[in-house]
């Protein structure tokens, strides 16, 4: 396996240690072990288990010492000296983050045989290896949240998309043809780790992703199919580039917990129990850029400050469960009005009825993470707190069910037939463990003696000895007249009789030295041997009855994993549900309707924005199969973005099955939501600001339908005003003609208000402003109409530019206006009448008042352009290339 994050090729922390490889018959048998897993995990940094840490050598030992900021030492035995570090096995997580941030994958050698039990050397051999996209250990996961490992693979043209969250046992899978399909649907996972066949594109993949190549034989359609075969039988796959991704995947999972060779088999992953194909037309899709540029899962700021994003205000949750099933909501809003509708039915219930929501509420903050509990406990690393915990979100079944008893059809309906309280592993599991048992599952005081008639007579034993024991002080100190006589224990000598020194000469003839102290000596006697002896030997056996009950009783329950996650599901969406009702009833939203074509919304609000300002002006909105298009004008900080924003957010909100912050709402189901709304620059990309928005009004243009959603937000401001404006007004007709997408349409041209004469489904409207004197109040509603005025320098003023500025733009402004008047009266620049603002850009006019040929060519070429029937990149091109012709002529 090979990997573009710390390939052994050039990290010598990664791979066997050159100077132990030179004198490899020398080595210790331990050290040898090491070795061993080195070349087995030649791509990752091997961590090995001796005693209570784990520890790397060599070249390793300093990427530990630096990273993990521990001291290195020189350790030395019969096969030579070594450079050694490591870290503590019981406070490990903080370590492994800081050597998985810093790219590596870390490979765990773990003693897998108990050192008394062997001869020679205990057997060591990787148990996990962790990855960013593999995490299992509750320290290094947020819990709120998946982490998800995807597979990409291709066969033909068709490519195989796979996603797992090894922690919880989520397996999803799709297929398409289209690679714009493929990026969109891994920006709406956005996972932490991804693999790839050797002819899978990697260019789809966020910048976040680690991408890292696995073994071919991995993807080959033989193994895959049988990999896939063997966890889920014959799963609804479309296709071979499905099954290799999936297969593959599968592979890797089993690669990270002990298996180092794609044929051979690691840990079995017995909790994936189910896989899910889905297409991804049943979903609304969101790409990355409107995910980002709407704030769904993190909020953007231009100072840098965190603040709320829409999830923030959204999750009323109080499980780990609903919270990760809210954010998978959020990614896929659904499309299909049936299913929208039996989720708002719930909402609407559960926010009718006060008391039913908070009593739900209560009993779910019972319920713990059930998935990645079950996960622990599938692969033999729960411990009985673990499974004390799933006890206790069982007993919480019943309750829920009891609440639901009187709830409508619907989803309310569903989720309470789909409560399953697994009755006999809450059973199990409250008659085996004990309520508040240790940690540490090897040392006893784990299962209730009751459950088992041979751990019951152990007990008993070591409990009536003890007893004898205890009563042992008073007897002897009557028996002996030694009236300050004691009885004791350490976990070295045992139990002891305590006489001192100035009482040596009483003590009896059957008393035995154990140890001698300063003012003391300490005896046993042949009885209280005797007991010691039958107390050891029934609490060593009662301990490791109870391991042996305990695994058994993990195991029984690992059985039921499908029953778990199936519960898991339920409450999750549960959770989900009540969230959503308590956020409507606290913040005053309204149920959505999708009774009339279009989008109608009176009093609209934006969900995080409110939250955040004393006073919100509500917007009302109103898209019309007549007039699908606003154009949106009025100066900067009047509310345009937001007001854009908050049409787009209460479109998704209203199909992930929330209600919605307006006092009316009536919604247009839409296939997807596209943005256009703010700049940025690739830099690794070397793609300016203008580059990144051409490709997204590309991408835009080729993939919008009439059920569409397009916010946009000051195109073309990245380059010329001419070529800025030119390239809008291309746009918005295009869009208009073409797509017939409900538009959104914001700018600064103001001559693009213009459009609503010359195209039927447009419409202007705008955000007021009022200047009183020198200083502009911003209303912050939006109205019927082109905006008057931009109000630039007065926006400036209140933004804090100095004065001086301020002023010195007043009178470059009054003095172009002077020159302009003058121009216009002295000059005609032979544009028509009805020419659009494309067209009168285009004609300059020579310093010595005749027409540009160079220009006049250019506005004539415009004319006869027909960017109705232009493809996006055609048009791009064209006007490139007018740009470059203009330029030479400079």
């Amino acid at each position: 396996m090979s990997s573009e994050v710390g390939d052994a090729s050039d990290d010598p922390a990664l791979g066997p240690p050159a100077e132990m490889l030179e004198n490899r018959e020398e080595l210790t048998p331990m050290v040898q072990q090491y070795v061993e897993e080195c070349e087995r995990y030649d791509d990752a940094l091997v961590l090995f288990q001796v005693g209570d840490f784990y520890k790397a050598f060599c070249d390793a030992a300093e990427t530990v010492a630096a990273h993990c900021e521990v001291t290195m030492i020189t350790r030395e035995d019969s096969s030579g000296e070594y450079r050694a570090a490591g870290i503590p096995v019981d406070n490990a997580a903080s370590y492994l983050e800081k050597l998985l941030d810093a790219d590596y994958r870390v490979a765990i050698a773990e003693q897998v045989e108990d050192p008394e039990d062997v001869s020679g050397v205990a057997d060591r051999r990787v148990t996990r290896v962790l990855t960013p996209g593999t995490l299992t250990e509750d320290e290094l996961l947020a819990a709120d949240d998946n982490t998800f490992v995807a597979c990409l693979a291709r066969d033909g043209d068709a490519f195989g998309l796979a996603v797992l969250d090894v922690s919880t046992g989520d397996f999803l899978a799709t297929g398409t043809e289209s690679r714009a399909t493929v990026a969109d649907e891994l920006g709406r996972f956005a996972p932490a780790e991804a693999i790839v066949g050797a002819d899978a594109p990697r260019d789809v993949f966020p910048e976040r992703t680690a991408v890292t190549a696995f073994d071919e034989a991995a993807f080959e359609r033989t193994n895959a199919s049988e990999r896939v075969r063997d966890y889920f039988g014959a799963p609804d796959l479309a296709g071979p580039a499905e099954v290799r991704a999936c297969g593959a995947l599968l592979a890797y999972a089993e690669y990270t917990r002990g298996g180092f060779d794609p044929d051979e088999d690691g840990e079995r992953l017995d909790y994936l129990t189910h896989l899910t194909r889905y297409d991804p037309r049943e979903y609304m899709l969101l790409d990355p850029v409107a995910i980002d540029s709407l704030e769904l899962f993190e909020r953007r700021s231009v100072h840098g400050a965190d603040g709320d994003a829409l999830v923030d205000v959204l999750d009323e949750t109080v499980t780990a469960l609903g919270s990760r099933k809210l954010k998978d909501w959020l990614r896929r809003p659904l499309v299909e009005e049936e299913r929208i509708e039996a989720r708002l039915d719930a909402v609407e219930e559960l926010r009718d009825d006060l008391r039913t929501r908070q009593q739900i509420r209560e009993h779910l903050r019972q319920v713990y993470d059930l998935e990645r509990l079950i996960s622990r406990v599938a692969r033999e690393r729960a411990n009985a707190r673990d499974l004390r915990s799933l006890k206790q979100t069982l007993d919480a079944v019943p309750e829920l069910d009891a609440l639901l008893e009187d709830a409508g059809a619907g989803q309310l309906s569903e989720v309470r037939e789909e409560l399953d309280a697994l009755p006999e592993v809450r059973d199990l599991v409250g008659s085996a463990i004990r309520e508040d048992p240790p940690v540490e599952i090897t040392e006893g005081e784990v299962i209730r003696p009751s459950f088992d008639d041979e751990l019951a007579e152990l007990r008993a034993t070591e409990r009536e000895n003890k007893a004898w024991i205890d009563n042992l002080e008073e007897r002897e100190r009557e028996r002996t007249g030694i009236d300050n006589l004691e009885v004791g224990h350490t976990s070295v000598h045992g139990y002891y009789i305590e006489v001192t020194n100035g009482k040596l000469d009483e003590v009896p003839d059957d008393y035995v030295r154990r140890q001698t102290l300063k003012n003391s000596e300490r005896f046993y006697t042949p009885e209280l041997k005797e007991r010691e002896d039958d107390i050891i030997r029934a609490e060593q056996r009662a301990n490791d009855l109870e391991h042996d009950i305990f695994r058994e009783v993990r195991s029984d329950v690992a059985d039921e994993a499908a029953r778990v996650q199936a519960l898991a599901d339920t409450l999750a969406t549960l959770d989900v549900l009540v969230g959503l009702a308590e956020v409507a009833a606290t913040h005053d939203y309204t149920r959505p309707r999708f009774d009339r074509e279009g989008i109608h919304v009176e009093g609209g609000r934006h969900p995080v924005v409110e939250r955040t300002e004393e006073r919100f002006v509500p917007n009302p909105t109103s898209l019309t199969p007549e007039e699908f298009f606003a154009v949106v004008t009025g100066p900067n900080m009047s509310g345009k973005s937001t007001y854009m924003r908050q049409v787009a957010l209460l479109t998704v909100m209203a199909q992930v099955g929330s209600f919605v912050p307006a006092a009316d709402a009536d919604l247009e189901l839409v296939d997807r939501v596209f943005t256009r709304v703010g700049a940025s620059d690739d830099i690794a990309g070397g793609r300016s600001t203008f580059m990144v928005e051409m490709a997204e009004l590309a991408e835009i243009l080729e993939e919008a339908t009439d059920d569409s959603l397009v916010v946009l937000d000051e195109v073309g401001r990245g380059t010329s005003t001419a070529d800025g404006e030119a390239i809008a007004q291309a746009m918005a007709e295009f869009l208009h003609d073409e797509v017939g997408a409900w538009t959104l349409f914001a700018t600064h041209h103001h001559d693009l208000t213009a459009l609503a004469d010359d195209l039927d489904g447009v419409a202007n409207y705008h955000f007021a402003a009022t200047q009183v004197e020198e200083e502009v109040e911003f209303e912050h509603a939006i109205e019927p109409g082109p905006a008057g005025a931009s109000y630039g320098i007065e926006v400036a003023k209140a933004a804090g530019v100095p004065d001086d500025v301020v002023e010195r733009s007043r009178a470059l402004v009054a003095e172009s206006e002077a020159t302009d008047v003058e121009t216009d009266a002295e000059t005609d620049v032979g544009s028509t009448p009805d020419a659009g603002p494309a067209t009168a850009s285009a004609d300059r006019v020579a310093a010595d008042g005749e027409t540009d040929p160079v220009a006049a060519d250019v506005a004539a070429r415009l004319r006869d352009l027909d960017v109705a029937r232009m493809t996006p990149v055609e048009a791009l091109t064209t006007l490139d290339e007018l740009a470059r012709e203009v330029d030479r002529t400079e």
